[in-house]
């Protein structure tokens, strides 16, 4: 039994990275958070819009301490990092008869449509929800040329 688990797991991998070198497979496909190994869920889960000044970010981390957030802006890349807890602290582990949310460290890399002016982001986390404020750089606004008649 174990043999064929290892050749199916072999065998998924093999395909995974096909995919991947095809450029297909961006996103994983099981809806597993906090798992290791390569079918692990990004976490956490965002959106991102934008309009003509500012990308706009929401990641929505529900029980993540603020004070464990890390962002970090590089030219158009957005990383998230933090750590969402088991429990609180007054709580002993053995107090538990069941424990099925999870928890752990994780980061998000969001790699951005345009590059952004990184001195001037904002970000504000409520109610398990991190807004996060991008302004566009000058040169990623669109410009309004004017047509002159001749």
């Amino acid at each position: 039994m174990a043999t064929t688990w290892n050749f199916m797991d072999t065998l998924r991998q093999d395909i995974d990275r096909a995919f991947q070198n095809a450029g297909f497979f961006n996103e994983p496909t099981f809806r597993t958070a906090f798992l290791p190994g390569r079918a692990a869920r990004r976490y956490p889960l965002v959106n991102l819009s934008e309009d003509r000044d500012h990308l706009y970010v929401e990641a929505l981390a529900p029980g993540v301490a603020p004070e464990s957030i890390d962002l970090a802006v590089i030219r158009n890349v957005l990383t998230i990092s933090g750590e969402k807890r088991r429990h609180p602290e007054s709580i002993k582990p053995e107090a538990f008869h069941r424990s099925e949310r999870a928890a752990g460290k994780f980061v998000r890399t969001l790699e951005l449509p345009v590059e952004i002016d990184a001195d001037q982001v904002k970000a504000e986390y409520l109610h398990g929800i991190l807004r996060v404020t991008l302004p566009k750089a000058a040169a990623a606004k669109p410009k309004q040329i004017n047509v002159s008649i001749g």
